[in-house]
């Protein structure tokens, strides 16, 4: 029999509702830098992920990522859904940098590339997207995730839909 050390996680996050009531009033740069200087709070995924270290310019957004034993997949690798995750997180938010107040977007999809796999020994990740076209009713994105030593992990394209709010 197999003894294991069993270990648990704890984290918290903030009502998302907060920080979508801004949508309408601000534009997605504004909403962007207001999170990364802590005024508005970081929505959920940002907490279940462990995400970190964002940065938001116009048509740009960039995230770090630890990785660690909760994000492992059966066969001992951070899962596709976490990198995928990451990927998303960066070229969504960078086509909703490019927004004014009272536009919204939404993935229409994302094709992701995995190139390398990813454990707790390989450090600290780095996920920066940016837009490569952007029009009234759909945003083209990619997203290039790297190691420390700047190598290719994954990387994925991102088309989103582009819609005003109610």
């Amino acid at each position: 029999m197999t003894q294991t050390q069993e270990r648990t996680r704890t984290f918290t996050w903030s009502d998302p509702a907060a920080g979508a009531a801004h949508l309408g009033r601000r534009s997605g740069l504004e909403l962007m830098q207001a999170m990364i200087a802590g005024e508005l709070d970081a929505p959920p995924i940002m907490h279940l992920v462990d995400m970190s270290r964002m940065e938001a310019e116009e048509g740009r957004v960039a995230v770090e990522l630890l990785p660690q034993e909760f994000h492992y997949n059966p066969l001992g690798t951070v899962h596709g859904g976490v990198i995928s995750t990451l990927l998303d997180t960066a070229a969504a938010c960078a086509v909703h940098t490019t927004l004014p107040a009272g536009v919204g977007y939404t993935s229409l999809d994302l094709n992701v590339k995995f190139l390398r796999p990813v454990t707790v020994d390989t450090g600290t990740l780095r996920c920066a997207g940016t837009v490569l076209q952007r029009g009234r009713r759909t945003a083209l994105a990619e997203a290039r995730l790297t190691d420390p030593a700047g190598r290719l992990v994954a990387h994925a394209t991102s088309t989103c839909l582009i819609f005003p709010l109610p």
